[in-house]
């Protein structure tokens, strides 16, 4: 079993000189569920955002597993390793980028947000969320509206619908307002 390497650890694209996208990012803290994670690779590879996995994970993350949860879009997803929450919020505090948080017990409504370029939106573990403190060094909290009684979405499916409401009002779907697209 070949493990992928730790710490801040970009996908081969970045290591062989291709720019990290920056219009919009997706940070997945200590996910829990590999399907969830591929998922959201393949939403990367689709969409054009790039995703920061923060470890430790609820899983052992390596190539064979990442290959097949992402299946055959992993080669166009890009994704960074972070051996920890410090290492990723020293990576968001050097690229100055605004960490939105996606919960259910937020205010803002995700559709209400103004998102701007450069955002990271980070989901927490499926299991737990994230942690009082990483909560706090949130720039802002988000949630998106559900029925009364419907606790929460997967967290695959709550980021799709915040990376595509951010992308919307970015104007930043492949193909819309980017001619290399």
């Amino acid at each position: 079993m070949t493990l992928l390497q730790s710490t801040i650890t970009p996908h081969a694209e970045f290591a062989a000189g291709t720019p990290p996208l920056d219009l919009l990012r997706l940070a997945l803290y200590q996910p829990d569920i590999p399907q969830n994670a591929g998922t959201l690779l393949r939403l990367s590879a689709c969409l054009g955002v790039a995703v920061d996995i923060i470890e430790p994970c609820g899983f052992v993350l390596d190539e064979r597993k990442v290959r097949r949860a992402g299946m055959d879009y992993i080669d166009q997803a890009r994704y960074a390793r972070h051996s920890s929450w410090e290492s990723f919020a020293a990576a968001l505090a050097a690229e100055g980028r605004r960490l939105v948080l996606l919960t259910t017990g937020a205010e803002m409504r995700h559709d209400r947000f103004p998102f701007q370029a450069g955002d990271t939106i980070m989901v927490g573990r499926e299991s737990s969320g994230v942690p009082r403190e990483v909560a706090e060094r949130a720039h802002a909290r988000i949630r998106i509206p559900m029925r009364a009684g419907a606790r929460s979405l997967n967290v695959a499916l709550a980021a799709s619908v915040a990376t595509a409401e951010a992308l919307r009002q970015l104007d930043g779907f492949p193909g819309e307002g980017d001619e290399q697209a």
